[in-house]
C-alpha cells in the first residue's frame, strides 16, 4: 500500500471520469496541488478544457495541498529539463513533502532521480 500520493493535473480530470482508480485506490492519502486547480482554470479560460465549475473544487477523497515556501525552495534547486510551470511545481512539492507523483507525463518522468519519486502506470 502506497501511503501518500501527490496527483498531476492531467489524472486529477482522469480520476473524475475513469472507473480505473487502482492506484489512487491503494494510497491511504491522496493530494491535489492547489498548482492544478490554477492550471485547470487557466485551461478553462482559453477553452482547452469545458467550463466546468466542479473541476474547481477538489475531488471527494483527496486533500488540498497548498504552495508552501519549501516548495517554492525545492523547485529552484530543480534542474530545468523543461519549462512548464505547472510540472515543475508539482514535482517540487512531490520531492520537498516526500511524496511520490502519480503521473503519465514524460516531460514529468524524464527528471529520474532529479526529480521526485514517480508512480506511473499504463491506462
Amino acid at each position: 500500500m502506497i501511503a501518500s500520493l501527490l496527483v498531476d493535473t492531467h489524472l486529477v480530470l482522469w480520476a473524475r471520469i475513469a472507473p480505473e482508480r487502482r492506484t489512487l485506490d491503494r494510497a491511504r492519502s491522496r493530494y491535489m496541488s492547489a498548482v492544478s486547480l490554477w492550471e485547470i482554470a487557466i485551461l478553462m479560460a482559453l477553452d482547452r478544457i469545458a467550463r466546468d465549475e466542479r473541476l474547481l473544487s477538489v475531488p471527494d477523497g483527496f486533500d488540498l495541498l497548498p504552495v508552501l515556501p519549501d516548495h517554492c525552495k525545492a523547485l529552484v534547486t530543480l534542474p530545468r529539463r523543461h519549462r512548464d510551470p505547472f510540472d515543475r511545481m508539482l514535482i517540487a512539492q512531490a520531492r520537498a513533502d516526500h511524496l511520490p507523483l502519480l503521473t503519465r507525463d514524460r516531460a514529468i518522468i524524464a527528471y529520474g532521480s532529479a526529480g521526485a519519486d514517480i508512480v506511473t502506470f499504463d491506462a
